[in-house]
């Protein structure tokens, strides 16, 4: 790839070489990467790609409904309220 392509993987996580990719990102073989799929998911709260200006991490929806959106964003409203308040819910420990 050039130094100026960006990847995109919407797909699935093993299609690229992570080690590829993460050598790639880092050393500016290529200008970006945008990801919504993982080598392994979650993805780590410690993947170095986490750690990457030039990576675009999103999570993964492989459709997309309207009554599905209602509750996810109703739901973080009500995490982000909570906290908020100094009452966290849904945390884990």
């Amino acid at each position: 790839m050039k130094p100026s392509s960006y990847i995109v993987n919407t797909s699935r996580g093993p299609i690229i070489d992570e080690q590829a990719l993460l050598n790639a990102l880092k050393n500016k073989e290529i200008a970006g990467a945008a990801i919504d799929v993982f080598w392994k998911e979650p993805l780590p709260a410690d993947h170095p790609i986490r750690k990457l200006d030039n990576a675009v991490l999103t999570g993964h929806t492989g459709y997309v409904m309207k009554e599905n959106h209602e509750v996810n964003f109703s739901n973080a409203i009500e995490v982000i309220t909570a906290w908020l308040n100094g009452n966290p819910i849904n945390v884990i420990e």
